[in-house]
């Protein structure tokens, strides 16, 4: 074998990239900076290349693989960082995915997270949502806001994941982990017996299913403060997806839970930078205030837009607005926030109203 796969890991981090693509017959790909980057690295035998995957995989995690033709896992190297993984099957071959979870948590500043994101964190009970596309940074956004309550906050923090990604250490705040396969069996099981471990808050890695967002919908309407992830774009998407999960007979009672109990919607997406050496978020944040559970209520979340449009004194702001304003400090290019936009021509009008357009064509 010419490589290992702690070689690979270790080459992974020092190019600065977040994952690292294994397919039988393949080289090793990376992703750097947003772009798959193949390796100089020779392709493995098929009997190789499974060896290589299958090393990492205790007993149960091999049984779970056979049964179910995939699995989640995390794996660490001492000293480097801790991966999140999926194998899984293709064509009779073995493939698999290692995405990058450094060992140092990243701040709210760190991240350039809007400050409101550290009053959310704060917030005695409610549920907090954090959405966007696979690989936009959700994981580490709700992990920096753990570390804040950790930092600041004496509480007890129950966390549900799939696998465990970012470790906490306890600091002012004491915080127990369980990963799903290992610690609890799933979500739903784990949301059933939470009440009685005492928690104050309670992340959720996922809301899947209805079962689990039911419960976790439950657990934030007892006065808990319940954080979760989405795969939505913006928060009236997030509040449609929720409703829409339930039966239809459900969903004006869902709809009032819902208007209870959500605190805030935090939808990000990634962008690369303007001089191509990383990538950098870009946030929507909705803040629920009387007007917008009322909306969320009656069941007019096209109109919720228009409230986080005129609500920037409250924290809250339109991805537009973040992606403007982005373009105009330098961050990123104006082609890549066009391609980022909620709405195309509502963005090509603000941009020429501020010349942001005019500029970014100029340095183009």
């Amino acid at each position: 074998m010419s490589y290992s796969l702690d070689d690979l890991l270790r080459e992974l981090v020092e190019r600065d990239a977040s994952d690292l693509h294994l397919k039988a017959g393949q080289p090793p790909i990376m992703r750097i900076r947003g772009s798959l980057v193949r390796s100089g690295h020779p392709a493995m035998s098929p009997g190789e290349h499974q060896n290589l995957l299958l090393s990492i995989l205790n007993p149960e995690r091999r049984e779970r693989l056979e049964s179910f033709k995939e699995v989640d896992l995390s794996h660490y190297v001492e000293g480097l960082a801790r991966f999140r993984v999926n194998m899984f099957w293709q064509r009779s071959q073995l493939g698999a995915v290692f995405r990058v979870i450094p060992y140092k948590i990243r701040t709210i500043d760190d991240l350039q997270m809007p400050q409101v994101c550290k009053q959310l964190a704060m917030l005695p009970r409610g549920l907090i949502l954090v959405t966007g596309p696979t690989g936009s940074g959700k994981s580490t956004s709700l992990a920096a806001m753990i570390h804040h309550i950790n930092t600041t906050k004496r509480a007890h923090v129950m966390t549900i994941e799939d696998p465990i990604e970012y470790v906490h250490s306890d600091q002012i705040s004491i915080i127990n982990q369980r990963e799903l396969a290992t610690d609890t069996h799933s979500f739903a099981d784990a949301l059933k017996h939470v009440m009685r471990q005492n928690p104050d808050v309670i992340l959720v890695g996922e809301m899947r299913d209805l079962e689990t967002i039911q419960l976790a919908i439950t657990a934030a309407e007892t006065g808990h403060l319940v954080l979760s992830t989405l795969h939505t774009v913006d928060a009236a998407q997030t509040m449609d997806r929720i409703i829409d999960v339930f039966a239809p007979e459900q969903q004006a009672q869902i709809r009032t839970q819902l208007a209870t109990t959500i605190q805030a919607v935090v939808s990000q997406t990634l962008l690369p930078t303007a001089d191509g050496q990383g990538r950098v978020a870009a946030f929507e944040v909705m803040v629920a205030t009387p007007s917008i559970r009322t909306l969320i209520r009656t069941g007019k979340t096209h109109l919720l837009p228009q409230d986080i449009q005129t609500g920037a004194d409250l924290g809250m702001q339109a991805l537009n607005s973040c992606l403007l304003k982005m373009v105009k400090e330098g961050k990123i290019s104006y082609e890549d926030a066009l391609a980022k936009c909620s709405n195309i021509q509502d963005f090509i009008h603000s941009a020429h109203m501020l010349g942001v357009a005019t500029e970014a064509t100029l340095h183009a």
